[in-house]
């Protein structure tokens, strides 16, 4: 580590130890350190054929539930193999060491919970609940599902079951947005981990804490759209540089 990330680091540790609320927004650079590639990414092989927005969209659905069905129970299994790694257990440590700290991602996974992160807000959903696609019931994941050709359909009303994701062309689930949302409006510290700041609305919360008084820090392997706008830049994966900032913050309380 240079001079620069380590005087950063320590500013960084400063703030977080003053502030009497820190908000966290992860995306998928944060789950791709865990071996969960980015949605993109993950058009390799078999999927490599089709277009990302058919396979996570109501027309896609509805065209071919099958296909979209298979996607999702490959992208699933991905998920269940991975582990969260040191980036994930230093946020869950990090709500520990700080006043209040509300942690958002724009994953669909677990890992943030499986490293001890209670009460995440899903702006995306979860890939590991389901629900039908018509009335919305909740639907539980058997066994026999994960290999079947088509989705299973609801006990309810015959519908086809799906993930309980959000699709291209969907609203974010309101509550979960409202709570983000208000979260950043009353934030003293914002950092964005793993995220390019492209995906609205939840790149815009950054925006709103800082013009609401927050310090923004970003950790990001490379600079993205955020970065010209934040307080710090922190390049590089956030599975190394999360854990020093919170061995910096722990420093100083002792």
């Amino acid at each position: 580590m240079n001079e620069k990330t380590q005087r950063v680091i320590a500013e960084v540790a400063a703030i977080l130890s003053d502030a009497r609320r820190v908000v966290v927004l992860t995306g998928a650079g944060a789950s791709a350190e865990s071996g969960v590639a980015t949605f993109r990414d993950a058009q390799t092989g078999l999927w490599s054929r089709f277009d990302a927005q058919r396979l996570a969209s109501q027309a896609g659905f509805r065209d071919d539930p099958g296909l979209v069905w298979g996607w999702y129970m490959h992208r699933l299994a991905m998920v269940e193999v991975a582990e969260p790694n040191p980036g994930h257990h230093a946020l869950a440590a990090l709500a520990g060491e700080v006043a209040a700290l509300t942690l958002i991602t724009q994953n669909v996974d677990d890992l943030h919970e499986r490293a001890g992160s209670p009460h995440v807000l899903h702006l995306h959903g979860h890939i590991a609940r389901f629900h039908c696609n018509e009335c919305g019931a909740a639907y539980y994941l058997q066994p026999e599902d994960r290999v079947a050709s088509l989705p299973p359909v609801c006990h309810l009303c015959n519908g086809y079951v799906r993930p309980s994701v959000v699709w291209f062309g969907e609203m974010l689930p309101d509550r979960v947005l409202t709570a983000a949302w208000r979260a950043a409006e009353q934030c003293d510290v914002f950092l964005v981990v793993g995220t390019s700041g492209i995906v609205y609305p939840a790149a815009q919360l950054p925006i709103v804490a800082h013009n609401h008084g927050a310090q923004v820090v970003e950790i990001n392997t490379e600079p993205s759209m955020l970065s010209e706008s934040v307080d710090y830049v922190l390049l590089g994966p956030s599975g190394q540089i999360l854990p020093d900032v919170l061995a910096e913050v722990r420093s100083r309380r002792s």
